[in-house]
């Protein structure tokens, strides 16, 4: 019966060891201007995957924490390119930049939302 217990522990201590092993944390360039554009940015980067996203308005960075066996760097900066805003990792298209609202198109404006 110990040995029983004691191989079940191990089990259970190898499967919850296994699972965080592919949460990951990286951070990238994403281009905006405001607080409008923060809130955009954070909610596209929530994806299937995406445990955290903070993007921050000085220094243009967002953090992801997310799981890689579920999602890919590519798809949360896809993710964000769509919602119109560019990143070191994926290009917005026209069309989606243009949806922006007016104060949020950062290639040629500054905003202090």
């Amino acid at each position: 019966m110990k040995r029983f217990i004691l191989l079940l522990f191990i089990s259970v201590f190898s499967i919850s060891s296994f699972a965080q092993s592919d949460i990951k944390t990286e951070t990238f360039k994403v281009e905006g201007n405001c607080g409008m554009c923060k809130k955009r940015i954070e909610e596209s980067a929530y994806i299937k995957g995406v445990k955290r996203a903070e993007w921050n308005k000085e220094s243009q960075i967002l953090t992801v924490i997310y799981r890689s066996s579920r999602t890919t760097l590519e798809d949360i900066a896809q993710s964000i390119a769509k919602a119109g805003h560019s990143s070191e990792k994926a290009e917005s298209s026209e069309k989606d930049y243009n949806r922006l609202p007016t104060c949020c198109q950062y290639k040629t404006q500054s905003c202090d939302h």
